[in-house]
C-alpha cells in the first residue's frame, strides 16, 4: 500500500509495544518520544490495549500510533473509531484486506512466503511485514525476494534486535523495520524509562 508506505519511510524504526497498565503505556511512550521515535505499534494482546491507543493518540499528536495483532475484522472494526494511524497483522487474508480497504484502514498484512506476497499483490497490496523475519530467513530471504518482486518493499519484524536492525535497513526492499528490543518486558516492569530513551535515541541516531 504506497501510502502507508510512504507515511512509514521516515519513521524507519517502530517499537512494538504490549502493555498491562496504560499509564505504563504512556510513560514508554513518553520515553520514545524524547528519544526520537515517532511511531508506535501497540499490540492488541492485553485488555488495556485499545485504552492505551486512545490514551497515546490522546496525548501525543505528533506520534503515529499503529495497532498491532491485528487477526481479525472484527479487530479492524473495534479501531476503526479510534482513527489509528495504521494496523498491522501477523498473517494475510483476502478477507482482512478487502475489510481493511473498505474501513479505510491502512494495513500492513504480514508474510512469510512468496506465495503470500503474490496473493497480497493481487489484492492490491505491494508493502508487508514480513513475520517472523528471523525464523523464515531474515536477510538471505529478502535479498533473493528483491530480483522476482521489486515492486515490493517490508517492514521486517520478528528476530529484530539492536545488533542487526541497521543490517535489515540496509536493504532496498526494506522501508522500515519493528521491533522491541528498547520495549522489553523487562524494561518496562523495571520502569527504566532512561534506557528506554536511551536506545531509542540509538535506533535515531543509526
Amino acid at each position: 500500500m504506497a501510502d502507508l508506505r510512504e507515511l512509514l519511510a521516515p519513521v524507519r524504526v517502530i517499537p512494538v509495544l504490549t502493555v498491562h497498565r496504560v499509564e505504563d503505556g504512556l510513560a514508554v511512550c513518553t520515553a520514545l518520544r524524547a528519544g526520537g521515535i515517532r511511531a508506535v505499534e501497540i499490540t492488541l494482546r492485553t485488555p488495556v490495549a485499545l485504552a492505551t491507543i486512545d490514551a497515546v493518540q490522546q496525548q501525543f499528536n505528533d506520534l503515529l500510533v499503529g495497532a498491532g495483532t491485528v487477526k481479525n475484522v472484527n479487530d479492524l472494526r473495534e479501531l476503526k473509531n479510534l482513527e489509528i494511524a495504521f494496523a498491522v497483522s501477523p498473517g494475510f487474508t483476502r478477507r482482512l484486506s478487502d475489510c481493511a480497504f473498505e474501513l479505510d484502514i491502512p494495513l500492513l498484512p504480514g508474510v512469510a512466503t512468496a506465495s503470500e506476497v503474490l496473493s497480497g499483490l493481487e489484492a492490491g497490496r505491494d508493502f508487508f511485514k514480513l513475520f517472523p523475519a528471523g525464523a523464515v530467513g531474515g536477510i538471505p530471504l529478502l535479498k533473493s525476494l528483491a530480483a522476482p518482486l521489486a515492486e515490493v518493499s517490508f517492514c521486517p519484524t520478528g528476530g529484530i534486535n539492536a545488533n542487526n536492525f541497521r543490517d535489515y535497513l540496509a536493504l532496498p526492499n526494506v522501508t522500515c523495520v519493528g521491533g522491541s528490543w528498547m520495549v522489553s518486558k523487562t524494561l518496562i516492569e523495571a520502569e527504566n524509562w532512561i534506557d528506554i530513551e536511551r536506545l531509542s535515541r540509538d535506533c535515531i541516531d543509526s
